[in-house]
């Protein structure tokens, strides 16, 4: 079941919950005050992992690939397009 957030028109609280999608427009009670005057609201989402158990790039462009030798046209886990090079 994915996660949803909510904010409630109250006290603008913001609650996230675990429901189904049949669920996911019904209000819930607020997770600060208890109304349920709550509306749900768009999230953003991340997906992390890496395709190279010996590397780790972030997002940030930091690259941690592992062995020190840098990039080697367009493999690992960033395709070769870190800003970030050793």
């Amino acid at each position: 079941m994915p996660i949803y957030e909510y904010r409630c028109r109250d006290c603008h609280h913001l609650t996230e919950a675990l429901r189904s999608m049949s669920q996911a427009d019904d209000p819930i009670a607020c997770g600060h005050c208890g109304k349920k005057h709550t509306q749900r609201v768009l999230s953003v989402f991340a997906v992390a992992g890496s395709s190279d158990a010996g590397s780790s790039c972030g997002m940030d462009g930091s690259c941690g690939h592992a062995g020190g030798g840098g990039h080697s046209g367009g493999g690992g886990c960033c395709g070769g397009v870190c800003r970030h090079h050793h």
